[in-house]
Parts: structure tokens; C-alpha cells; sequence
């Protein structure tokens, strides 16, 4: 009953997204523009570590599609609960775990889509990759958007406006970006701010994404960024079931 219950969720709210093209592509556009008019300025820089600056950059823009696409999820709870929608759903013996599950795998489906058409135009612009590298960050991706959208929609059911979540969404993913080393490696910064970042899980994503992309898969950072997805994501779909099992009730 939990497969069937959650593909019913996941496929309900997947042709809302797929109804909607204009948001699948402007949801892409940030990195894009990154990619376009950032990505040429690190050409040739001594940036450290292994691989081109394509191979720096493009993990690193893939993990910030999933971080602020899918901190900002819970947006559509907050509208649902105005319209009487998750009432009516929680009313039902649909599994909480179902109702969580199909809009996280929802998410991670429209997220990974999005990291593809990334990719596709990182290859046109000189990025080179092996596939299985490739195909390890979507599966980071995905793990990221699941973890971060569960939490999301946590944080929305127990809000109860917009200008309540924005802020406070804000406020966690903005000092996420700028310590796990999205744009650029942590490294390159002073001691004590390469320390500080190994406090901030999503460090540990960037570099393993960072080590497949140029065909390092047997490494530390391996290992460590895959536990750290892994046991984030396991942490974050408990708490989410457990927010839309007790809220409001």
C-alpha cells in the first residue's frame, strides 16, 4: 500500500510540474547563468585540486540546483494548507509516509531533469566528464533534493505564512552556499574558514561530486560525502513524516 499510495502522490504532482514547462526551465536559469558568465572567468586559474575549472565548477552548480530549488519546496504546502488541500489529504488512509515520500520524489524527479539539461550545456561549453561521474552527481542531486525538500515541507507545516518561511529559508541556505564550497573550492580560503566548512554537511557532497567528475570514485571524500547523503536524507524523511503526521492534529 505505501508504493501504491506513493506513486499516486508522486504522479499527481509530477504532471503539475510537467504542466508547467516555463517553471521546469526558469528553475535551470540561476546556474545557467553562472555556468555562462562565471565559468569562463576561472579558465586557466590555478584553482587547485584536480581536473579543469569545468570540473570545479559544474558539481558545484548541480548541488546548488538541488540546495535552493529544494529548500524552497515547502512554498506549495503552505498554499495547499490555505486551500483545505492537505487537510483533506491527511483525512484519507493514504500513508503520512506516502504523502511526504511522493512530492520529495516528485521534486528529485523535475531536480534531476533540470541537472541534465545543466550538464548537456556545461559539455557544450568545454566541460569534460566521465559518464559514470556524471551520473553519480545526479544521484547526489537527487539524495539532496529529498533530504532539503523533506525538511522543507517540515518547516512549511508548521509555518503559517509565506513571509514566515522565506526568511527563515533564506537564512539557513545563504550561509550553506557560502561555506560548502559551491562556487569554488574551500581550500583556496584561509585555515580557519577551510575548518569552518567541514562543519557544513553539504562540503562533504561538493567534494564527492567534485572527485567523480574527474574519475576519482575510491576516495575519502567518496565515502564520507555518500554517508553524510545518505544518513541526511534517512534523518530528513523521518522528521518530515513525522511533521505531517502530528501537525495540526
Amino acid at each position: 500500500m505505501l508504493l501504491h499510495d506513493t506513486a499516486l502522490i508522486y504522479g499527481r504532482y509530477l504532471r503539475q510540474s510537467l504542466r508547467s514547462r516555463f517553471a521546469l526551465l526558469f528553475g535551470v536559469l540561476m546556474p545557467l547563468l553562472y555556468l555562462l558568465f562565471f565559468g569562463p572567468l576561472l579558465t586557466d586559474l590555478p584553482l587547485g585540486g584536480q581536473g579543469s575549472s569545468w570540473q570545479l565548477l559544474v558539481p558545484g552548480l548541480l548541488l546548488q540546483l538541488g540546495l535552493f530549488g529544494a529548500s524552497f519546496s515547502g512554498f506549495m504546502i503552505i498554499l495547499e494548507k490555505g486551500q483545505g488541500v492537505v487537510e483533506r489529504m491527511r483525512v484519507t488512509p493514504v500513508s503520512r509516509l506516502a504523502l511526504l515520500l511522493g512530492r520529495v520524489l516528485r521534486d528529485a524527479t523535475v531536480f534531476v531533469l533540470q541537472a541534465v539539461l545543466l550538464v548537456l550545456a556545461a559539455l557544450v561549453m568545454g566541460l569534460r566528464a566521465p559518464l559514470a561521474g556524471v551520473l553519480i552527481g545526479f544521484v547526489f542531486v537527487a539524495l539532496l533534493t529529498v533530504s532539503l525538500a523533506a525538511l522543507s515541507y517540515a518547516l512549511a507545516m508548521k509555518v503559517a505564512t509565506p513571509q514566515g518561511f522565506g526568511p527563515t529559508v533564506n537564512a539557513l541556505t545563504m550561509p550553506s552556499m557560502l561555506l560548502s564550497g559551491l562556487m569554488l573550492p574551500m581550500t583556496l580560503g584561509p585555515g580557519w574558514l577551510d575548518v569552518l566548512s567541514h562543519l557544513m554537511p553539504f562540503r562533504y557532497l561538493v567534494d564527492a561530486v567534485r572527485d567523480a567528475y574527474v574519475g576519482a570514485y575510491a576516495t575519502a571524500h567518496m565515502l564520507y560525502g555518500s554517508l553524510v547523503a545518505v544518513a541526511l536524507t534517512l534523518i530528513a524523511v523521518t522528521v518530515g513524516t513525522r511533521v505531517f503526521r502530528t501537525a495540526g492534529a
